[in-house]
């Protein structure tokens, strides 16, 4: 990744975000909900802002496309600078950003979240046939109709369902669109007819133990082939064909070509290559911050969120929504304008529809400790429910866009300490 030149006029902001995905904008609003005089800068080149965690539900036929799309002016906050630019490098030491048409930018503090990198061509032959010959992908805005069409279209055949290595955002994603798949087959009287197959390149359905019982139920239910340790590596769009790299537990490997009447893929993720090769990354290319605090372990002026970090917390939203106070609480620290130190304890959450009207709601933080939302008697987290399928389907939406990117920190303002967690 190129230096910033030092004879690059640079321009300057107090403090610049990069990224206005829900982690950039939700950050932004909770500064200046916090300080309405910050001079706060944030850098996108995107037109659209996306309700990603809609996508699984547009897969399925609940939501249409265009209700998780709104154009970018807003929902940027007005008091905020919107740069539409790319990020092409970084001098941390000097506090300067540089972008793709040479503008730079120097800052007091940096926040960064630009997501993640959906790597559609690690796998061989994918890129070339996404949208048509029945393969498709709910982690893109365009194709998540396509699932939906191949779903309702699917009358006997293979449906096969992919899982790439860890980490991904929504981990529980690749498995919704799987079970919502097979509920509406079992529901037209297609199960059977249609069989899905789910491959896994992980060793377990889901990371938090508490969780797997009540979605293996549904595994059952829909008479799923569930397959682990298989990492799918090509796929051969007008041949119907996809091949996985089958690792054994010995570390020993055999390639598996599977045929397919539908194919459903989540491809590898990384950070952006910007990311990867600056140096705020850690080994293995994710920025290094501290997991309590978000802070880079390395320059007390950058904090970052979102996806892109390398804490061990699931990449969700939700996990996006409790960050964003916690780094507009400390970056107000680092500037001398605030006391008390918050911290962030892992919570993420990923609502497991595991049929049309009911989902296991998992809600854990670091460790898979459980951190529901709601008491037992309520809605217990570990069983399909009723009422976590209005949360996700009614509730969570105008949450997301009047709630979480407004600043309104509804079940998720951070708690302050005066001593900073343990590193």
């Amino acid at each position: 990744m190129p230096a910033v030149p030092s004879s690059v006029p640079a321009f300057h902001h107090q403090i610049i975000i990069i990224g206005a995905g829900a982690a950039g904008i939700a950050t932004a609003s909770s500064l200046l909900k916090r300080d309405r005089s910050l001079d706060i800068a944030l850098i996108d080149p995107a037109e659209v802002h996306y309700y990603q965690p809609g996508w699984t539900m547009v897969g399925a036929g609940v939501f249409d496309a265009p209700s998780t799309a709104r154009p970018m002016s807003s929902v940027i906050p007005r008091a905020v600078r919107w740069i539409k630019s790319q990020v092409q490098g970084f001098d941390a030491h000097c506090r300067k950003v540089l972008l793709a048409d040479g503008r730079a930018f120097t800052y007091e503090q940096l926040v960064v979240c630009p997501g993640l990198k959906l790597d559609w061509t690690a796998i061989d032959g994918l890129a070339d046939t996404l949208g048509e010959h029945g393969v498709t992908s709910n982690y893109r805005y365009d194709l998540a109709p396509y699932t939906w069409e191949l779903v309702q279209g699917l009358r006997q055949g293979r449906a096969v369902f992919c899982q790439p290595p860890m980490p991904i955002k929504c981990a529980g994603a690749p498995q919704k669109a799987l079970y919502l798949s097979c509920d509406h087959w079992l529901r037209q009287g297609r199960l059977g007819t249609v069989r899905a197959s789910f491959f896994n390149a992980g060793n377990a359905l889901f990371g938090v133990p508490a969780y797997v019982p009540a979605l293996m139920a549904y595994i059952d239910k829909y008479s799923v082939d569930l397959n682990f340790g298989h990492r799918l590596i090509a796929v051969d769009g007008p041949k119907q064909q996809a091949v996985f790299a089958h690792t054994f537990a010995d570390g020993t490997q055999h390639l598996r070509t599977e045929p397919f009447d539908m194919l459903h893929v989540v491809p590898p993720q990384v950070a952006p290559d910007f990311i990867r090769h600056s140096c705020l990354a850690d080994g293995a290319g994710w920025v290094d911050v501290d997991p309590a605090t978000l802070r880079h372990r390395t320059f007390a002026h950058v904090h970052a969120l979102g996806d892109v970090i390398n804490a061990s917390n699931a990449k969700t939203a939700a996990a996006a929504r409790k960050q964003a106070p916690v780094v507009a609480n400390n970056v107000l620290v680092a500037l001398g304008r605030h006391t008390g130190l918050a911290h962030y304890d892992g919570y993420g959450s990923c609502p497991l529809t595991v049929e049309r009207g009911k989902i296991v709601l998992a809600e854990f933080g670091y460790g898979g400790a459980l951190k529901p939302s709601f008491p037992q008697w309520l809605l217990d987290g570990r069983k399909p429910t009723r009422l976590a399928w209005l949360l996700k389907a009614r509730l969570l939406p105008p949450l997301y866009w009047q709630g979480m990117l407004k600043g309104r920190e509804w079940l998720a303002k951070p708690v302050a300490s005066t001593t900073e967690a343990a590193q």
